[in-house]
């Protein structure tokens, strides 16, 4: 990711994120009846947002791959990882919303 970020981009990022993920979570949550379903998807999405490598090298060049995949972690610098945490809490957020619902009465499809 990299670069300089300014205050005013990094709480408009982490919103982003935040809403971005809710409104997958709770989409995914509406049409598939399984609450914390992007909550175990989102590190899947994370290595996708993060990572150069392609999908199938990680099962047909797994040497490499992962090792490229822990040097880009270790690369991430805070704004990156606070960014990222946005989108988790709003994954988070749309199960706890959909669970909520659910004892409230509310049936979706």
């Amino acid at each position: 990711m990299g670069g300089s970020v300014s205050l005013v981009q990094l709480i408009i990022s982490i919103v982003l994120f935040f809403v971005m993920f809710f409104g997958i979570g709770f989409l995914l949550n509406m049409l598939l009846r399984m609450t914390w379903l992007m909550a175990i998807i989102y590190p899947v999405v994370v290595v996708f947002i993060i990572d150069e490598v392609s999908f199938l090298d990680y099962f047909f060049k797994a040497g490499t791959a992962f090792p490229a995949l822990l040097d880009k972690l270790a690369a991430l610098k805070v704004v990156d990882i606070s960014i990222l945490t946005g989108g988790f809490a709003g994954a988070i957020v749309a199960g706890i919303v959909m669970i909520y619902l659910r004892k409230a009465g509310y049936r979706m499809f």
